[in-house]
């Protein structure tokens, strides 16, 4: 996928999108179970997973009926990399 750090940027600037991210460090969840954590409408929060999606920091999948997500750490770790080079954070002096 062919994503700009911008998209990730986006993704990480809403604090529903951040939650889903934290509720996923620890291990895959099904939607369901991360409706549950919200006060929000089915299509409300299906835009926030299609964001997240979009910007390839989770990463979907069937199993049964349900749909899983899954963080893709790897995005997640690139993008807080160059944020901190563009501050110059965490370089040696």
């Amino acid at each position: 996928m062919n994503l700009t750090m911008n998209q990730v940027y986006k993704a990480l600037g809403d604090p529903t999108r951040r939650e889903i991210l934290r509720l996923l460090r620890e291990h895959d969840l099904c939607a369901g179970d991360l409706a549950s954590h919200f006060d929000l409408s089915k299509p409300a929060l299906s835009k926030h997973f299609a964001i997240l999606k979009k910007a390839d920091l989770v990463t979907d999948y069937k199993k049964g009926n349900y749909n899983f997500y899954r963080l893709n750490v790897s995005v997640l770790e690139e993008s807080l990399m160059q944020l901190m080079h563009v501050f110059n954070l965490g370089a040696k002096k």
